[in-house]
């Protein structure tokens, strides 16, 4: 299993890691709402897991720009 980190925004590949036995609590995902799991996070049939992120470029222009916090993606 893999599990893929994502932007949200421009779909930079972050990062990913490759771990056959891993909680969600190792990952930090138990602190998330159900919302924000429905949101964040995919899975695959072959068990790979997608989790949608924001890079620090992204991270940046949402500082700057308040605004972008209203849209789902500021990046077209």
């Amino acid at each position: 299993m893999t599990i893929y980190y994502r932007c949200r925004h421009c779909q930079l590949h972050v990062g990913s890691i490759q771990e056959e036995q891993i909680s969600s609590e190792q990952l930090g995902f138990d602190h998330l709402t159900g919302e924000e799991r429905h949101d964040m996070i995919t899975y695959d049939s072959n068990g790979d897991i997608h989790v949608k992120v924001i890079c620090e470029d992204c991270q940046e222009a949402l500082e700057r720009n308040p605004l972008f916090h209203e849209q789902e993606t500021f990046i077209q």
